[in-house]
């Protein structure tokens, strides 16, 4: 029996253009609910594991996230019901919301290089006298 070839790197960019997809479908549908407890909300990246049979789905918002959260798990059936009508896919994943980390690290950041500056401008204002 002849040995089944994979092609690692191709499933790679399946696995990515699945996620692609995912977020472009999400953030259409996010942004046809009229919903004002939505906000200004931003779909960053999706990530569906190997089975297919759930989807991690980063966002970041300007609002209040901890609300976000409650007010996307409502929206989940509507979500599924769009992935499974635009996307053709055998199984659509379950759906998990998470708050974007890079956005926060990124805040994180710009804060400690703000305060960095700051210190310097402060050491370098003592020692401009000459």
């Amino acid at each position: 029996m002849p040995k089944r070839r994979t092609n690692k790197k191709r499933d790679f960019q399946r696995s990515d253009r699945l996620n692609e997809l995912l977020r472009e479908v999400i953030a259409q549908e996010l942004e046809r609910i009229d919903d004002n407890e939505l906000g200004l909300i931003s779909v960053s990246s999706v990530q569906v594991d190997n089975e297919l049979s759930k989807a991690k789905v980063f966002f970041s918002s300007l609002d209040d996230e901890s609300q976000l959260l409650q007010v996307l798990d409502s929206y989940k059936g509507k979500l599924r019901k769009a992935i499974g009508d635009q996307a053709r896919i055998r199984r659509v994943p379950e759906l998990e919301f998470f708050l974007d980390p890079a956005i926060t690290a990124s805040s994180r950041i710009d804060e400690i290089l703000a305060e960095i500056e700051a210190t310097e401008k402060s050491k370098n204002n003592g020692f401009e006298d000459k």
